[in-house]
Protein backbone atom coordinates (compact mmCIF):
# COMPACT_ATOMS: atom_id res chain seq x y z
CA UNK A 1 0.00 0.00 0.00
CA UNK A 2 1.89 3.06 -1.41
CA UNK A 3 5.68 3.49 -1.24
CA UNK A 4 6.84 3.13 2.63
CA UNK A 5 9.40 5.61 2.49
CA UNK A 6 6.56 8.00 1.47
CA UNK A 7 4.19 6.47 4.19
CA UNK A 8 3.65 9.25 7.28
CA UNK A 9 1.72 11.46 9.11
CA UNK A 10 1.44 15.17 9.75
CA UNK A 11 1.81 16.62 13.06
CA UNK A 12 -0.48 19.16 12.30
CA UNK A 13 -3.27 17.30 10.33
CA UNK A 14 -6.56 17.24 11.25
CA UNK A 15 -7.63 13.96 9.70
CA UNK A 16 -3.88 12.46 10.92
CA UNK A 17 -5.29 13.34 14.29
CA UNK A 18 -8.37 11.86 13.98
CA UNK A 19 -6.65 8.82 12.21
CA UNK A 20 -4.53 8.47 15.61
CA UNK A 21 -7.15 8.51 17.77
CA UNK A 22 -6.53 12.13 19.11
CA UNK A 23 -9.54 13.46 18.05
CA UNK A 24 -12.69 12.21 18.23
CA UNK A 25 -15.11 10.99 15.94
CA UNK A 26 -18.37 8.66 14.73
CA UNK A 27 -16.11 5.99 12.82
CA UNK A 28 -18.23 4.12 9.99
CA UNK A 29 -15.75 1.99 8.38
CA UNK A 30 -12.17 0.72 8.50
CA UNK A 31 -10.05 -1.00 7.56
CA UNK A 32 -5.61 -1.44 6.48
CA UNK A 33 -5.39 1.50 3.81
CA UNK A 34 -8.88 3.79 4.94
CA UNK A 35 -10.62 5.10 7.63
CA UNK A 36 -14.36 6.73 7.54
CA UNK A 37 -16.38 9.11 9.72
CA UNK A 38 -19.14 11.17 9.76
CA UNK A 39 -18.72 14.77 8.80
CA UNK A 40 -19.42 17.17 11.41
CA UNK A 41 -21.41 19.61 9.16
CA UNK A 42 -23.31 17.10 7.25
CA UNK A 43 -24.77 18.17 3.68
CA UNK A 44 -26.72 15.22 3.37
CA UNK A 45 -28.79 12.55 5.66
CA UNK A 46 -25.49 10.42 4.74
CA UNK A 47 -22.08 12.63 5.19
CA UNK A 48 -19.28 10.28 5.29
CA UNK A 49 -15.21 11.37 4.69
CA UNK A 50 -13.26 8.38 3.59
CA UNK A 51 -9.82 8.97 3.90
CA UNK A 52 -6.54 7.20 3.89
CA UNK A 53 -4.38 6.01 6.90
CA UNK A 54 -1.89 7.88 5.84
CA UNK A 55 -1.01 11.87 4.99
CA UNK A 56 -1.38 12.69 1.37
CA UNK A 57 -2.37 15.77 0.53
CA UNK A 58 -5.16 15.31 -2.26
CA UNK A 59 -6.29 12.91 -4.79
CA UNK A 60 -3.59 13.70 -7.54
CA UNK A 61 -0.88 12.87 -5.44
CA UNK A 62 -2.81 9.87 -4.02
CA UNK A 63 -3.15 8.65 -7.17
CA UNK A 64 0.69 9.42 -8.14
CA UNK A 65 2.00 8.13 -4.84
CA UNK A 66 -0.34 5.39 -3.88
CA UNK A 67 -2.70 4.65 -6.78
CA UNK A 68 -3.12 0.98 -4.62
CA UNK A 69 -4.48 3.54 -1.76
CA UNK A 70 -6.68 5.07 -4.01
CA UNK A 71 -7.98 1.54 -5.08
CA UNK A 72 -8.58 0.87 -1.68
CA UNK A 73 -10.26 3.85 -0.94
CA UNK A 74 -12.85 3.01 -3.31
CA UNK A 75 -13.44 0.07 -2.05
CA UNK A 76 -14.01 1.53 1.31
CA UNK A 77 -16.87 3.94 -0.27
CA UNK A 78 -18.82 0.75 -1.72
CA UNK A 79 -18.84 -0.55 1.81
CA UNK A 80 -19.82 2.72 3.58
CA UNK A 81 -22.26 2.84 0.76
CA UNK A 82 -23.83 -0.86 1.59
CA UNK A 83 -23.44 -0.18 5.21
CA UNK A 84 -25.58 3.14 5.58
CA UNK A 85 -28.29 1.54 2.71
CA UNK A 86 -27.74 3.94 -0.23
CA UNK A 87 -25.76 1.68 -2.43
CA UNK A 88 -29.45 1.08 -4.12
CA UNK A 89 -30.85 4.34 -3.98
CA UNK A 90 -27.14 5.81 -4.93
CA UNK A 91 -25.13 8.56 -3.67
CA UNK A 92 -22.53 10.91 -4.79
CA UNK A 93 -18.84 10.97 -4.49
CA UNK A 94 -16.45 13.57 -4.03
CA UNK A 95 -13.31 14.73 -3.81
CA UNK A 96 -12.21 18.64 -3.26
CA UNK A 97 -8.92 19.06 -4.89
CA UNK A 98 -7.33 22.52 -3.68
CA UNK A 99 -8.56 25.51 -2.64
CA UNK A 100 -10.63 26.76 -5.10
CA UNK A 101 -12.68 23.91 -5.08
CA UNK A 102 -13.07 24.60 -1.48
CA UNK A 103 -10.72 21.66 -0.15
CA UNK A 104 -10.11 22.78 3.53
CA UNK A 105 -8.52 19.96 5.09
CA UNK A 106 -5.32 18.95 3.12
CA UNK A 107 -5.30 15.65 3.38
CA UNK A 108 -7.33 13.53 0.57
CA UNK A 109 -10.76 12.62 1.07
CA UNK A 110 -13.70 11.30 -0.13
CA UNK A 111 -17.00 13.05 0.84
CA UNK A 112 -20.02 10.09 0.26
CA UNK A 113 -23.55 11.73 0.42
CA UNK A 114 -27.02 10.15 0.00
CA UNK A 115 -30.19 8.98 1.70
CA UNK A 116 -31.68 12.04 -0.35
CA UNK A 117 -31.90 13.04 -4.40
CA UNK A 118 -28.90 15.26 -5.54
CA UNK A 119 -29.58 18.15 -8.06
CA UNK A 120 -27.17 18.38 -11.12
CA UNK A 121 -25.08 20.44 -11.97
CA UNK A 122 -23.34 20.64 -8.18
CA UNK A 123 -22.67 23.95 -6.70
Amino acid sequence: MGNPATRHTEPDCLFCKIVAGEIPSTVVHEDAASFAFRDLEPQAPTHVLVIPRHHVPNVAALADEAPEDAAALLRAVAAVAAQEGIADSGYRTVFNTGADAQQTVFHAHIHVLGGRSMTWPPG
